[in-house]
C-alpha cells in the first residue's frame, strides 16, 4: 500500500521508478495501483510524470 501523504508518495514512487520499474505503467500494474490517482495526488503538489526521465518532476 502506498502512502497517502503526497510528499512521501513522491519519494516512494520516484525511488521505485528509479530502482525497479521501466515506467509508471509497469509500477502501477505490478503494485495494482491506479495511475490516475497517483498522478492526481502528485499534481496537487506540483509534480507531473516525465516519461523521458521516468520520474515525477
Amino acid at each position: 500500500m502506498l502512502p497517502k501523504d503526497p510528499a512521501i508518495l513522491l519519494s516512494v514512487i520516484n525511488t521505485k521508478l528509479r530502482d525497479f520499474y521501466p515506467n509508471l505503467d509497469a509500477l502501477c500494474d505490478d503494485l495494482e495501483e491506479d495511475k490516475q490517482t497517483i498522478s492526481e495526488s502528485l499534481a496537487k503538489i506540483g509534480y507531473k510524470y516525465c516519461e523521458k526521465l521516468n520520474r515525477f518532476i
